[in-house]
């Protein structure tokens, strides 16, 4: 019974945002939607979340890393965090309304 709610706040913590771009509106076009998603986060995960949180069909997980830009600060420099992104193909027919919450 315990596993129930540890299996639903496991996919919060794998799926952190939609990624929302000029870019990514495009893609919304042809059945992709953007992630940001946790660092140590693999493909099954990332579609098992997706298809779980949104109900939906997944039929392609493509992740990349962005790394983070180095940037100065009153002269001083320091990096931005790397973060890592998934792009998610959904099925025909489905589609995930990413300005509405979950």
């Amino acid at each position: 019974m315990a596993k129930a709610p540890q299996a639903k706040a496991n996919h919060y913590d794998v799926v952190v945002a939609p990624h929302i771009t000029e870019k990514s509106t495009l893609l919304s076009e042809h059945n992709g939607v953007i992630f940001k998603v946790s660092g140590d986060a693999t493909k099954p995960q990332i579609k098992e979340a997706v298809e779980a949180l949104f109900g939906v069909k997944v039929t392609n997980v493509n992740t990349l890393v962005q790394k983070g830009k180095t940037k100065r600060w009153k002269g001083r420099p320091y990096k931005r965090t790397d973060m890592k992104k998934a792009i998610v193909t959904l099925a025909d027919g489905d589609s995930i309304d990413v300005t509405s919450g979950v």
